[in-house]
Formats: C-alpha cells, structure tokens, sequence
C-alpha cells in the first residue's frame, strides 16, 4: 500500500450482487479528504457502497481500502471509521448519555475516558441538555442527532452517514452542516448521502453520482458539468435591455444550440455546447454597446440540474 493510498478510500473494481439483483457493479474510486456526497435514486447503489466501506456487506469481486485498511480487519477497521446508518433503533430503555457510552465501552474505553468522550460527542451535537433522557422520548431529529455523536464520539478519520440530514429541522440541519465542514476542515473524511440536492450542492467538496449500481459521474459539480456530452448543452440565461439584438448575434456562433427570448421580453435564455465562448462573446457584444447586462445566470450550473441530467427523473424504488 503505497502513502496516497493509505490517506484514501479506495475501491478497486468493486462489484456486489444479492444473488442475481445488482447492488454496484465496477466501482473504481479513490475518495481524499473532505466532504464526498453519495447522490442518486432509491436503489441506485449508495446505501450499499457505504455497507461496503464499513464491511458490513463483502463485495463479490474487487478491493477496498479504507485509509490502508481492509473491512476484513474489523478492530482496526473501527477504531478508523465511525458510521451513522439509516436506521432509527435503540436499546429498550437508554438514555441518550447511555447510549454514546456503551458504543465507547465496546471499543474498549475505560469508564473515566469513555464519560469525557461521551459529553464531548453529545456537546458536538447540541444535545447535553437532553443526555439523561431516554432516547424513546426524544424527537426524530434528536434521534437523528444523538446517533450522529456515537458516530463521531471515538474521533474516527472516517465518517460515513446514511441521510445525516433526514429529520432536522432547518436550524438544526444548518447546525449540523456546519458540524460536518468544520470535521472535514480537521483533515476527516465524510462519505454522506442524501437525498438534499441544495444542502449536497452547498456543502460537498465531491459529489459521486450513482444510477442502477453504477458510478455515472464524480467531482465537483462544476467538473462534472464540464465534462457532459454534447447532448446536454450549459443552459444560461442573460438579462438585458435588448435580448432580440442579443440573439441575432448568438446565433452567429456554431456552439448555440437554442436562444429564446423570456416571456417578460426582459432577457434571453440560450444553450450552448461552449460557455467559455459565448461568455467571450458576451463580453464583445457588452463591450460595443449594443447591449446592456443586467445580469448573467447559469441557469442549470448546480447538482440538481446536473443529476436531472445525468440520471433522469428516476424517483421510485427501494434502497439496496
């Protein structure tokens, strides 16, 4: 394992299949440090590549690493990663404090240790005032929050977190954000999904788009835009004084797919398979007056557009 290796999460060739049902198929990735978002349709593939990372599921065929380690080393491997899986259950009777300190107590903390860990982890959280009541009668999204503190309460390098968001109400969903830069500022790796497109698109450093099992597309959003074919060309809509002026002269260019003047007669929506030329272009034309900008907008530049793209408007199904 070279040095590269042991600070990524890697799977090489990964496939798993429940029987004759694909979970993922061919998965090559290397994902570094910082905020990773697992973006896609019910039963695209997500929950089941974070099965993987946490050797929860074996795959079928190809490796992973987990910052050097393999899910077949699963003491090692756990002292590494901590995980937020989307499943709401609980031990009978627990209190939040209670139940943070008995995941502590398998990793083998000592009491004194795994109390300062625990409050630590419930403080993160913002859950201190409610640590002596029982988890039964907290909210879902306290239910949401105190799981998340387990997961972080061993200081793992790796969080993986099924749907972190699902449940918080927006002042706890921003709060909890904020928690996850302010992790992957410290040097960890978080491995979220969710199903959030704006929050992905405003938090992630790397988004990882699944379809039917497979990695259609990863990077950064505006990457991963970059790179798509002709057949979705960048949609940008210019406001301005005179958009019919402003369409003849897009229209001069071979990489204008479509201009269309906006129903207010206040702007101009095109399509073009370059941006960086027409942005050229716009600047000639604002630059000899025939025109003036009031403002320029990619209209499908954000992780919703480029999801609806890449993998339709698939919405039904089951997670596997």
């Amino acid at each position: 394992m070279n040095d590269a290796s042991s600070q990524m999460i890697v799977f090489e060739d990964v496939s798993k299949f429940y029987g004759e049902i694909l979970g993922v198929n061919r998965v090559n990735l290397s994902v570094a440090p910082g905020i990773t978002s697992l973006v896609g349709p019910n039963g695209a593939g997500k929950t089941t590549l974070m099965n993987l990372m946490t050797g929860l599921l074996r795959p079928t065929r190809g490796q992973i690493s987990i910052l050097g380690v393999s899910p077949d080393e699963p003491e090692e491997l756990f002292r590494r990663v901590g995980y937020c899986s989307q499943f709401d259950s609980f031990p009978r009777g627990v209190t939040g404090r209670e139940f943070v300190n008995m995941f502590l107590s398998v990793h083998g903390y000592g009491k004194g240790e795994a109390d300062e860990l625990t409050m630590k982890a419930l403080e993160r959280v913002s859950l201190t005032d409610a640590a002596e009541k029982k988890v039964a009668a907290y909210s879902k999204g306290m239910r949401q929050r105190v799981r998340l503190a387990q997961s972080v309460a061993h200081n793992p390098s790796v969080l993986i977190l099924d749907e972190p968001l699902n449940g918080l109400d927006p002042m706890a969903r921003a709060e909890t954000i904020r928690l996850f830069r302010q992790l992957a500022d410290e040097g960890l790796h978080l491995v979220i999904s969710s199903h959030i497109l704006h929050e992905v698109d405003m938090m992630s450093d790397c988004v990882v788009l699944l379809n039917n099992g497979y990695v259609v597309a990863e990077g950064d959003v505006h990457g991963v835009r970059d790179e798509m074919d002709e057949e979705h060309p960048m949609q940008i809509l210019i406001r301005c004084d005179k958009p019919g002026a402003l369409a003849a002269r897009v229209f001069e260019q071979a990489q204008i797919v479509e201009a269309r003047i906006h129903d207010d007669r206040r702007g101009l929506f095109i399509k073009t398979r370059d941006a960086d030329k027409f942005y050229l272009l716009l600047n000639e034309v604002v630059a000899e007056g025939l025109v003036s900008v009031e403002s320029v907008t990619p209209v499908d530049d954000d992780l919703s557009a480029v999801y609806q793209y890449l993998i339709g408007s698939e919405t039904e199904g089951s997670n596997v």
